[in-house]
């Protein structure tokens, strides 16, 4: 095995068409490149009905504590119009210094900077009378997220392994690698909102009750709510309208049923028992009791509280002439399940260009985040 650097090894992985839920390669191309520096590999296939089985990678080098991880994901989005690219989304092309292709900020860049980091690491110290160094890797992270890193910790909680502290490599970064630190994240929780009617004639509206009308009217209230001004730490908490669905094919019908869904991103004043307490209260008093109010989804606020972890990762950050903040802001990531097994921060690349047309990363980016997840790596285990 020839070891690759942080470039081929991202070049490598972006050629693996791995969209959500297909593994494409990218797996195998890491348990045989992190086998071959001493890793000892467990791949990890979940099910669940209705949705489709995951493949997933936990890889671990050393069997002392602590027990530093890297927490990341293979998967990506759809590349949407091939033809709107000005490189083919899985070439992994280099142009203008930069790499191309699906996965190249979120997240295969990373990944590739965390391995190529330890290998050089592992090249000139003893890791393993220090510590140990794992990387718990889905397949999983872009889709529902059912058959990936959730099952991962609960299964390697099951076998007794413990994670001390872990790094997800999402990108966070806003303007320059490292600006920006993610030290925790708002919880999101999805809501299905089923308003009920009577359906009727458009020229006989008293004899029927209009759902849609219903609705529209629901869904103004809530979306004036003020939910919080937000606080030191968090942003204030947002409510956003994702979907309506009127089934309703004739122009001379008034519906008997109109759903819709929406989502509450909020902070730590809330929790989503209290929202869904909250939003039930205040659809109430417009619906009466003519409606359905289900939960899709939800994930609990949290916030990484142990300082010296952080300002390990904010004083590597800075090795580069960073100025280095923390932020709650953005959306979720598997850091949500993370938390509830270990202290955990978000620290990755620049991510204006991710899930878009050319998503691309600066080879100057890769090589500074390299550079930033060495001197992490270094200072956890004061080699």
């Amino acid at each position: 095995m020839v070891f690759l650097d942080e470039i081929d090894l991202a070049t490598k992985l972006i050629k693996c068409e791995s969209i959500t839920p297909n593994e494409g390669g990218a797996l195998d191309l890491l348990e045989g490149e992190l086998s071959s520096l001493g890793f000892q590999c467990q791949r990890m296939v979940f099910s669940q009905d209705g949705t489709p089985d995951v493949d997933n990678l936990y890889a671990r080098y050393g069997n002392l504590s602590p027990n530093l991880c890297f927490a990341g994901h293979t998967d990506v989005v759809p590349t949407g119009d091939i033809n709107a690219w000005s490189h083919p989304p899985f070439s992994a092309n280099i142009a203008d210094n930069k790499l191309y292709g699906r996965g190249a900020v979120d997240m295969k860049g990373a990944i590739a900077c965390w391995v190529s980091a330890v290998k050089d690491i592992l090249s000139c110290n003893d890791i393993e009378k220090h510590g140990s160094i794992s990387l718990l890797i889905t397949g999983d992270e872009e889709g529902v997220a059912i058959n990936g890193t959730k099952k991962m910790l609960q299964k390697l909680a099951d076998n007794n392994e413990v994670l001390s502290h872990c790094i997800t490599g999402e990108p966070t970064s806003v303007n320059k690698v490292g600006d920006m630190i993610k030290i925790g994240r708002r919880g999101s929780i999805n809501f299905h909102l089923k308003i009920y009617g009577k359906q009727g004639h458009v020229g006989y509206p008293d004899l029927a009750d209009n759902a849609a009308h219903k609705l529209t009217e629901v869904l103004h209230h809530l979306s004036g709510l003020k939910l919080d001004d937000g606080n030191a730490i968090f942003q204030k908490s947002t409510l956003a309208i994702t979907k309506i669905i009127i089934d309703n094919d004739a122009s001379n019908v008034i519906p008997g049923r109109a759903d819709a869904f929406f989502n509450i991103r909020f902070n730590n004043l809330h929790t989503s028992d209290d929202l869904y307490k909250m939003m039930h209260r205040n659809i109430k008093e417009i619906a009466n009791d003519k409606f359905d109010l289900d939960i899709i989804s939800a994930f609990e606020s949290f916030l990484t509280e142990q300082q010296e972890f952080a300002n390990l990762v904010k004083k590597s950050c800075e090795q580069i002439a960073v100025e280095t903040v923390f932020s709650t802001t953005g959306g979720t990531s598997d850091s949500r399940f993370i938390k509830n097994y270990c202290p955990v921060l978000d620290l990755g690349l620049c991510g204006n260009s991710m899930h878009g047309i050319d998503e691309h990363a600066p080879l100057d980016d890769l090589k500074n985040l390299k550079a930033i997840y060495q001197h992490i790596i270094k200072g956890y285990f004061k080699l």
